[in-house]
C-alpha cells in the first residue's frame, strides 16, 4: 500500500438524485434547518455548514431514483428542530438503520440519533455526537 499524499482533501457536493428537485430540496433544508441556494442548470443547491454541496437534480422522466444513504452531524438545536418537524409531518423515524426500532432515536455515544426517508426514499440520518469517536 502506498503512502498517503500530504494534501489536503475534502468533499465539495454531491448529486442528489429526485423526482421533483425542488421538493426534495424543500425537505432537506426544512429539516436540516439550511438555505436553498439558486438554481443552476438543472441543479437546486442546498449547502451544508461545513461548505458541502448538496445538488439536487430530477431524473429523467422514465429513470428511476437509486435511493442512497446521507449522515449529518449536527447541532442538539438543528436535530430538536428537525426532529419536531418529522415529528410534525408523520414522516416515519428509526432509532437505527436497519429499521427494527420504528418510533424510537437512539442515543449511542451519548449523543442522539434517527434515522427518516426523504420523499424519494433517500435514507438519512441525524447525530449530534460521531459514532465510535470518529473524526470530524
Amino acid at each position: 500500500m502506498s503512502e498517503p499524499r500530504k494534501s489536503s482533501v475534502q468533499l465539495n457536493h454531491t448529486i442528489v438524485a429526485t423526482t421533483n428537485h425542488r421538493i426534495s430540496a424543500q425537505f432537506w433544508a426544512d429539516v436540516l434547518g439550511l438555505e436553498i441556494g439558486a438554481e443552476w442548470g438543472p441543479f437546486i443547491q442546498v449547502n451544508t455548514d461545513n461548505g458541502v454541496g448538496l445538488d439536487f437534480a430530477a431524473v429523467p422522466p422514465g429513470e428511476e431514483v437509486h435511493p442512497q444513504h446521507y449522515a449529518f452531524l449536527v447541532t442538539d438545536d438543528v436535530f430538536d428542530a428537525g426532529f419536531a418537524l418529522l415529528k410534525e409531518w408523520r414522516v416515519p423515524y428509526w432509532g437505527d438503520p436497519r429499521k427494527s426500532t420504528p418510533g424510537e432515536i437512539n442515543t449511542n455515544d451519548g449523543g442522539r440519533g434517527v434515522y427518516f426517508e426523504d420523499p424519494d426514499g433517500h435514507y438519512m440520518e441525524m447525530i449530534t455526537v460521531p459514532y465510535g469517536g470518529w473524526k470530524q
